[in-house]
């Protein structure tokens, strides 16, 4: 029987640990409104924020669908346009010191001041929002597989290329499986970066999300509305973070770090 709780504490502690430290931050938080005596507008207690969400919980739904659309849409875009980059990137020396200044540059540039230039080009849809997602989430993605596919020892691909190896072959065969724990990595990042660039398009030109809301929210002192508003985008990047881990564990479980 101690084995039994032994095993089952080592496998559950990665949750149990880290739900207990939340708990305890709410129950701190919750007396520390009470205690001080801290106005709603400031800070209000965790019970407030739950109590607003329950009441508004269609509204909240609605804005959590629009920012979940638009985090998936710009990593999705992400992917598709890390992928050759990176493919380029470790291909060619000359490919790779064109290419990352330019990718240096797309970083250096704020999102907030890009966002409104965008939907004076694009219009006040969702695409603009969708590419401040994508700016905000390729950069860690297309440098982490770049990493990656660079990263092959040299041994193996003298050996490829002593077998007359094609680069086809080079990189479907050696470079790509090897570049997997660097890809996902870099999927995890760009994953939770995608959350922060939905909601910096939010904030700029929308009329639902997450971000919207907080906005909407703080203009009119409704704090509570706000910090409900936050927590969901906390718990989003979460889920999503968790939910490329399990894909990695599952398709390349070889890939990830065993205890």
């Amino acid at each position: 029987m101690p084995r039994r709780i032994e095993q089952i504490w080592h496998h559950s502690r990665g949750v149990i640990l880290p739900a207990a430290a939340v708990i305890l931050l709410g129950l701190l938080w919750e007396a520390s409104v009470h205690i001080f005596s801290i106005p709603v507008y400031l800070l209000p207690a965790p019970s407030v924020i739950w109590v607003d969400f329950i009441s508004k919980a269609d509204l909240v739904y609605g804005h959590t669908t629009a920012t979940v659309n638009t985090i998936l849409g710009g990593f999705l875009l992400s992917i598709a346009i890390s992928f050759p980059l990176a493919v380029m990137i470790a291909s060619s020396a000359v490919v790779a010191n064109t290419i990352y200044p330019l990718l240096v540059l797309t970083q250096s540039i704020p999102k907030v001041a890009l966002a409104p230039i965008l939907v004076v080009a694009l219009g006040a849809g969702e695409m603009p929002r969708v590419i401040v997602t994508f700016l905000v989430a390729f950069f860690p993605l297309v440098t982490s597989l770049a990493t990656g596919l660079l990263a092959v020892p040299k041994d193996l691909i003298e050996l490829s290329r002593s077998y007359r190896g094609t680069w086809w072959q080079e990189m479907w065969l050696i470079r790509l499986p090897w570049s997997v724990p660097f890809l996902f990595n870099g999927l995890k990042l760009a994953i939770t970066f995608a959350v922060v660039g939905a909601t910096v398009g939010e904030f700029v030109a929308a009329d639902k999300g997450l971000g919207y809301q907080i906005m909407a929210a703080t203009s009119f002192f409704n704090t509570s509305v706000a910090f409900g508003a936050l927590v969901i985008l906390s718990l989003l990047g979460i889920v999503l973070f968790q939910a490329v881990a399990i894909i990695e564990r599952v398709l390349f479980p070889w890939s990830s770090p065993q205890e």
